[in-house]
């Protein structure tokens, strides 16, 4: 996700500087014209703003309140843009320690896959102060096709993307019901797919559901342990508000499955193994 950012950030004419954990990734990036820096810190020391794009909550921790880390280096005034999917709770934490230290916080994670990424078909959700969301606004247009700003705490945007990648989590598990219901029942997962795209007009719907009824689970555009981060993520955010997600909890128990078969590494789409297991197709 992270590499095309940057080349549209690149293409868009910002000058980009990069800090990846591993460093071969940002290394295949030198061709396209970014720096590297040897931590997070360097790579935001002189930055107007920093981006950043990782796993989950603990690499956040890692980069932002780590040694040589963002929080301690980024200049007053300068903007952190967490992009990551994380939960409500770190956002609030971190929109706290940026204001204690004089620098500036938004929420802007995304919607898509890494091909999304890479032809800047991002929808960017964002939340934070309405002028902040404005003057970044040039650094969304260049990721992402569309921008949607849900409100001014910058975890109300974290709370709109767990609740979207819910929504895509709802779907998958819809489409390994039906699918394992229909290849019992004879039916061609690809007739019934060209039916539901019809009907839905949806590309989400479209693309998820190929994958499905082909079983391309590799590459994994998104990891199913990831999936099974954000579900825990959005029931502890609904925790929080006293909303009960039923579905969440049975999709949660339902990546576990997943888990314990061994598709940690498989696309997230791959859940709907599970449905399949139950009964007796796969």
């Amino acid at each position: 996700m992270g590499s095309g950012m940057v080349r549209n950030l690149l293409r868009a004419g910002h000058a980009v500087v990069v800090f990846n954990r591993s460093r071969d990734k940002a290394e295949a990036l030198v061709a396209d014209g970014v720096r590297i820096a040897d931590s997070p810190g360097g790579a935001c020391r002189e930055s107007e703003a920093v981006m950043t794009m990782v796993a989950d909550d603990r690499a956040v921790e890692q980069i932002v309140f780590g040694e040589n880390a963002i929080a301690s280096a980024l200049p007053a005034g300068a903007i952190h843009i967490s992009c990551s999917t994380i939960g409500t709770a770190l956002a609030r934490r971190l929109a706290a320690e940026h204001q204690r230290r004089g620098q500036k916080y938004l929420s802007a994670p995304v919607f898509g896959r890494p091909e999304a990424a890479e032809s800047k078909n991002l929808l960017v959700v964002a939340a934070g102060p309405p002028e902040l969301v404005e003057r970044c606004g040039p650094l969304f247009d260049a990721i992402g096709r569309q921008t949607f700003v849900v409100g001014s705490d910058p975890s109300q945007a974290n709370a709109a993307k767990l609740c979207g990648n819910f929504m895509i989590a709802a779907m998958l598990e819809a489409f390994g019901e039906a699918f394992a219901t229909l290849r019992k029942a004879g039916v061609p997962p690809h007739a019934f797919l060209e039916v539901m795209s019809t009907l839905f007009g949806s590309p989400v719907y479209a693309n998820y559901g190929r994958l499905v009824a082909d079983e391309k689970f590799e590459p994994a555009g998104f990891a199913l342990r990831l999936g099974l981060k954000d579900v825990r993520l959005l029931l502890e955010t609904a925790d929080e508000f006293a909303a009960p997600m039923p579905l969440a909890s049975l999709i949660r128990d339902h990546l576990l499955s997943a888990m314990a078969h061994g598709q940690a590494d498989l696309d997230w789409s791959s859940v709907t193994r599970v449905a399949a297991r139950s009964a007796g197709v796969e």
